[in-house]
């Protein structure tokens, strides 16, 4: 996100006068996306940003105009829909509703708005949406087909935890390439493709692979869904024979069975694909290719995927021209056709994509054959090298996320053997990376290989130059933090790189060990990433995946999808209330943070049949199982919970549940649901009180900071003791020398208590330290992403992001960006800035629904500014340290000169402003608080 500098501020300025006295639309999203593609909803929901050189503009009215061509659209004429004038302040979610949408086509639209200034917009410029499938008939008939199925007597679902059974012999598959000629026999308007390859797929047209994706399509429970992408690949072809080509691996799908690393043994079946081409020509005509018993195959040069024990690649195996249309198939055989998931869905959260590109810092040598690359980063990702060398060299590339003392690459933490083996064809210089597995790593140790410039008696290839190649999920960037602390700017980038380790088709835990979608950590550390990225497409994926996961008896897994079941350890770690209630907050979430009602709607049965089944294992109206406040630090080792009694976090989860549903019910109309579940939460906090409030002690449960956080953050506190109960925590804090103790669960509520109770000056003070379990304590350790512990202990995930829950603190108290109260999609903002410790400047940037949130903020002696940007169609209340009116200024003037600003109230030494859209530029000054 670009800051607002000054220069920027004059740019804006300036082109603000240049437009006159305007209101104008930009940036049109459907289903938050830009002209997206494969969109399987009939009533798609659309959205978009006012822009005005004016103050305090609102929305009054809306047109949105739909056609199936451009030419249409451009004369104004919406032949599928005209909205015609609504009064309407909405301006994102709004959803479709004119004639029936086909599948497979593209439509156009545009919008224009009214606004309270009495004046009306341009027509916006021009965007588009693609459908995808709606149902299985729109396939045409389209077959699973595979090199060979998997008979189902060596299905193994749900995966083995652990290596399997004794009783499992070594097995492996084929990775096999698959491949159809076409001919294109018209000039062409338009050529998509519906494809899904399991576990995943790399797909090439003409030689070309399409589009930059990696590891599509994302992660399902493959015996119930799957998900296909959609591309566009009118570019790649021509009049005349063509050629598709397609490489598949196993991913979770199929995990090999023999000697090396695996976290699970699971078994869905055999790779397999599926496929529809559908052909649009200049003359009207549509033609399809479908994946059928036509369609060749043979195996490819991958002999070992596995999405945890590495991939090995014989370059010796290749087919050159093998996805081409001259390549000679006579001696590759027909496909099977293979069955598959029942249902296949569209893939709308975005894909996975190679990002940063990392060079190494520091290289050591282990033995004369054997280098260690330090890159410098701990990310995930998959690694390159270029090299050249004999045919039938080997070259082996170990990653790891620390090294032992020797040097060496170090994977007792993480799992092992994990390695990538790469095969040379020679004659050349020859690069490669890993296409169908990934990892997380900071060193790459190759074998078999010497760096130019080494002695190289043994005559071992070249290694010409390795990287490391970061891949995440592509979610839009959505915010930038940093502040005059260099502290906290590297904590945020220490977080951001968690995250970004950790965004895949799910939120994995670490991409390394398990790779799995642990759910306690969406609802906790999401406040914090939807800061950082715009997650609204993979939440709602999440949201599937949950409501496939539940089980008759209303059961959600710790983790989805669930490959494998966790029962052992008396299935705590399948069955955890702090987990599974992520089926209840994210779709509530997901309604305030982005304004999803469909989201909130479709999960009103899930969310109601996991609290059925909270229900059921309560005893009077307590909780008393699961996972407490994970990883808190105590006297033993970090893990199980040690600070906390059992009981009182899943019992204050049960009662926050039972407040979302009832705003839920109420929003949805249901008011008999609503009734219901107030009368429940109060038995339920009348319980939680009595069993865990010491009204002598004024505390709760043991006294730990998450005993006392999560009532007071979740409204089990009466009123009369909330203040006692707060300054129990920071007494427990200063007493610790401003150490936390809470873990997993607990810190991300004792953030918010404080901060919420002004208390911001107790978590700068307990995250400056260095020399404390935190933050500041992993960088002293060299961690350069966020670890499974507070201590970076060498034993854990190094690259873990559970415990991420102070990025939004550093958006919504340091630089001051914060939903407004009952806000939706953030239409009400709060901009207040908390001055603590040795800060003297902070910025924020937000992207929201509604359009760029920013807050930049310094202070000196005696003064303190804050420019602050607010988006058309929302409202803010700033908040400024200043006790009188008279020493706030706006744009160089007295407040008091300007209509257009609101002194709300003052308090406690702040004044309250109730502003419109715009940008500000206000200044206090000779206040005593600086």
């Amino acid at each position: 996100m670009r800051k607002l500098t000054t220069v920027s501020l004059l740019l804006f300025f300036i082109s603000l006068r240049s437009f006159g006295q305007g209101i104008w639309v930009e940036n049109l999203r459907c289903e938050g996306k830009k002209d997206p593609i494969g969109l399987d909803m009939r009533t798609p929901r659309l959205s978009w940003e006012i822009r005005s050189s004016s103050r305090n503009v609102l929305q009054i009215s809306y047109q949105i105009l739909v056609s199936d061509n451009l030419k249409s659209l451009s004369a104004n004429q919406g032949n599928i829909w005209d909205s015609k004038k609504i009064s309407s302040d909405a301006s994102i979610q709004v959803k479709y509703a004119g004639s029936v949408l086909n599948p497979a086509k593209q439509y156009y639209w545009k919008v224009r708005v009214w606004d309270n200034k009495g004046r009306v917009s341009a027509w916006s410029k021009a965007a588009s949406w693609q459908t995808a499938l709606f149902s299985a008939a729109d396939w045409k008939g389209a077959k699973w087909i595979a090199w060979e199925n998997l008979p189902d007597a060596e299905k193994i679902i749900p995966a083995s935890h652990g290596k399997g059974g004794k009783n499992l012999q070594p097995t492996n598959n084929v990775l096999p390439l698959i491949r159809k000629t076409f001919d294109v026999k018209a000039s062409l308007k338009k050529a998509t493709v519906f494809i899904s390859g399991l576990g995943h797929f790399e797909m090439s047209v003409n030689g070309t692979k399409t589009g930059d994706h990696f590891l599509d399509p994302g992660w399902t429970k493959y015996d119930k869904e799957a998900l296909y992408v959609t591309f566009d690949i009118t570019s790649q072809l021509k009049q005349g024979k063509n050629a598709l080509g397609v490489m598949l691996g196993n991913g979770f799908y199929y995990t090999p069975r023999d000697k090396r690393y695996r976290k699970l043994t699971g078994a869905f079946g055999y790779p397999k694909m599926i496929c529809r081409i559908q052909l649009e020509y200049q003359n009207g005509t549509v033609q399809n290719i479908l994946s059928d018993g036509s369609w060749r195959t043979a195996p490819g040069p991958v002999t070992y995927s596995s999405i945890y024990g590495g991939e090995d690649y014989d370059a010796r195996k290749e087919q050159p021209g093998w996805n081409t249309p001259v390549f000679n198939d006579s001696r590759w055989k027909q496909v099977v056709i293979a069955d598959g998931p029942p249902v296949l869905r569209s893939q709308m959260a975005d894909p996975l994509k190679t990002f940063e590109s990392f060079v190494p810092v520091k290289t050591t040598r282990i033995s004369d054959v054997s280098y260690v690359f330090d890159l410098g980063q701990n990310a995930s990702g998959i690694p390159e090298i270029t090299v050249q060398g004999k045919k039938g060299d080997t070259v082996r590339i170990t990653p790891a996320e620390l090294i032992n003392d020797d040097g060496s690459a170090n994977q007792k933490s993480t799992g092992k053997p994990v390695y990538y083996d790469y095969v040379l064809k020679g004659g050349g210089v020859e690069t490669w990376s890993p296409r169908f597995t990934y990892y997380g790593y900071r060193y790459l140790q190759v074998e078999g290989a010497v760096p130019p410039g080494m002695a190289n008696a043994a005559n071992k290839p070249v290694l010409r130059s390795v990287r490391g190649l970061h891949t995440r999920n592509a979610a839009e960037k959505a915010g930038e933090f940093a502040s005059s602390n260099d502290l906290f700017n590297r904590t945020s980038k220490l977080i951001d790189w968690a995250i970004r380790s950790n965004m895949v088709s799910v939120f994995t835990d670490c991409p390394h060990r398990e790779r799995l979608g642990w759910q306690e950590q969406v609802h906790l550390v999401g406040n914090s990433i939807r800061y950082n990225y715009n997650i609204a497409n993979l939440c709602r994926k999440v949201l599937d995946d949950l409501r496939t996961a539940q089980t008759p008896e209303g059961l959600i897994p710790a983790t989805v999808p669930e490959y494998t079941v966790m029962d052992f350890m008396e299935g705590v770690f399948r069955d955890s209330p702090e987990w599974g209630s992520n089926a209840i907050i994210l779709p509530w979430y997901l309604y305030e943070w982005y304004g999803d009602k469909d989201a909130l709607e479709s999960s009103y049965p899930m969310m109601q049949r996991y609290l059925d089944y909270l229900s059921s294992k309560a005893s009077s109206h307590i909780i008393s199982y699961g996972l407490s406040d994970w990883y808190d630090i105590g006297p033993e080792r970090s893990g199980f919970c040690q600070m906390t009694p059992m009981g009182l976090t899943a019992t204050a989860y049960y009662y926050y549940d039972l407040q979302i549903l009832q705003k839920a019910a109420l929003l949805l109309g249901k008011s008999a649901d609503a009734d219901r579940y107030a009368s429940l939460a109060k038995e339920v906090k009348q319980a939680f009180n009595s069993k865990f409030f010491d009204r002598e002690k004024m505390q709760y449960g043991s006294g730990s900071q998450t005993s006392n956080a999560m009532p007071v953050y979740m409204g089990l506190v009466e009123p009369q003791y909330k203040e006692a109960v707060i300054n129990h925590i920071v007494k427990d804090i200063r007493d610790r020398n401003n150490s936390l103790t809470s873990g997993d669960i607990g810190f991300r509520y004792l953030l918010q208590v404080l901060a919420d109770a002004g208390r911001s000056d107790v978590i700068y003070d307990m995250n400056s330290n260095t020399e404390v379990p935190g933050y500041g304590y992993q960088l002293a350790k060299g961690a350069t992403a966020l670890t499974e512990s507070w201590v970076a202990s060498p034993a854990v995930s190094n690259n873990h992001f559970m415990l991420g829950h102070i990025l939004e603190w550093f958006y919504s108290s340091v630089a001051g960006i914060r939903p407004g109260e009952n806000s939706v999609g953030f239409n009400t903002i709060t901009i207040h800035p908390e001055i603590v410790g040795n800060i003297t400047s902070a910025n924020a940037d937000y992207q929201s629904p509604y359009g760029l949130i920013s807050s930049q903020w310094k202070k000196s002696e005696g003064q303190f500014e804050l420019t602050a940007k607010v988006p058309g169609n929302t409202k803010a209340t700033v908040w400024l340290p200043a006790g009188k009116i008279s020493q706030i200024s706006e744009g160089g003037k007295a407040l008091s000169t300007d209509k257009g600003i609101l002194v709300k109230e003052t308090r406690n030494g702040k004044t309250a402003l109730e502003i419109g859209s715009g940008v500000y530029h206000f200044a206090v000054k000779n206040n005593s608080i600086f």
